[in-house]
């Protein structure tokens, strides 16, 4: 069984990671400065995906000019638009007609470097209606958890439990491999979510939903700090804990990475990433994410996000905040527990 397409759901608002979604979708927000959906992209080409379809639906001309067509990758991708948002599985069966007996849906706002070949492997094993992978989190509250039983197979299946309802720390992480055949119980015309809805069907209806336990890197990046995390999870990954660029008479401490034409003089960064073409100078940053073509000049940064283009001045003090594109800090101004539109 040879599974060639997927459809990548990247439809949300990403509305907690407002303002820096104020102009883009969640998807292509910045992780060391390539568009976070870009490393889900890569693990599906490496799985042997083809054919990818984006269910695009807020700021998709952003999302389109961000990603392209995939000859980058030697695949194809193409977009799918939603004029009203019809819900993951709405979205999906928008496509059907589209779609191989087999394929692969994917969650896209999440930060994912992931080998899927496996979980392809056990859907095929098992002749599952629809295989599911799944990961560990010490808070299952906010996802949907999982029970196994013995084979592997969902037995039990609850969307954001309340903390009483809790009996997995196995949570949904949203990449599924499916039979277009299960599409049949998708309403048409009507918005309709996958895990909510469909998933707990087709249970109730005696499918095998199978479920399989990732290999690799994922992360949830619904709120400013998964933003932080995952770029800090990437700069320990990929950059191979590498002090690149200019960073002249600095104390580094990693994670860290400065992106192309970055410059950093007489400062103190420890565990954050300074995305391309900002400079910091004279100033000390933690635990942050400063995004494209920043200034910081004599300022103090911690926990918290830098929107492009910002100018943070001398004195300056950031905590626990996040700065939308553009902004302008001005001299001696403390800034904690915000968000700046």
């Amino acid at each position: 069984m040879n599974v060639r397409q997927a459809v990548v759901m990247v439809g949300g608002k990403g509305t907690r990671l407002r303002p820096l979604t104020n102009n883009r979708p969640k998807p292509i927000l910045p992780v060391l400065d390539r568009p976070c959906l870009l490393y889900l992209i890569g693990s599906l080409a490496a799985a042997g995906i083809n054919e990818i379809i984006l269910a695009c639906g807020y700021r998709s001309e952003k999302m389109a000019a961000a990603i392209g067509d995939g000859s980058a990758h030697g695949i194809s991708i193409e977009y799918s638009y939603e004029d009203v948002p019809m819900g993951t599985a709405g979205a999906i069966k928008l496509l059907e007609d589209r779609l191989d007996d087999t394929f692969v849906a994917v969650n896209g706002d999440v930060f994912a470097d992931i080998d899927l070949k496996g979980e392809i492997l056990e859907h095929k094993r098992t002749g599952a209606s629809v295989t599911i992978s799944l990961a560990r989190v010490s808070n299952p509250c906010e996802f949907g958890i999982a029970r196994l039983d013995d084979d592997g197979r969902i037995t039990e299946f609850k969307e954001k439990p309340r903390p009483e309802e809790v009996f997995s720390d196995l949570i949904n992480a949203g990449v599924y491999v499916m039979e277009k055949k299960i599409l049949g119980y998708v309403p048409k015309g009507k918005m309709y979510d996958l895990s909510k809805e469909l998933i707990p069907d087709i249970m109730g209806k005696g499918h095998r939903v199978q479920g399989h336990m990732m290999n690799g890197i994922w992360m949830d990046v619904g709120r400013p700090g998964d933003l932080i995390a995952a770029n800090l999870a990437a700069a320990e990954t990929f950059a191979g804990n590498s002090v690149t660029g200019d960073v002249s008479g600095s104390k580094i401490t990693e994670p860290f990475y400065i992106g192309h034409n970055g410059k950093i003089t007489d400062s103190d960064i420890s565990s954050s990433v300074i995305s391309e073409g900002s400079q910091v100078h004279a100033s000390r940053v933690s635990g942050s994410l400063i995004m494209a073509r920043c200034a910081v000049s004599g300022a103090e940064i911690s926990g918290s996000i830098i929107g492009e283009g910002c100018t943070v001045m001398n004195g300056a003090v950031i905590e626990r905040s996040v700065i939308a594109d553009g902004k302008t800090i001005k001299e001696n101004e403390v800034i904690r527990d915000k968000v700046l539109e």
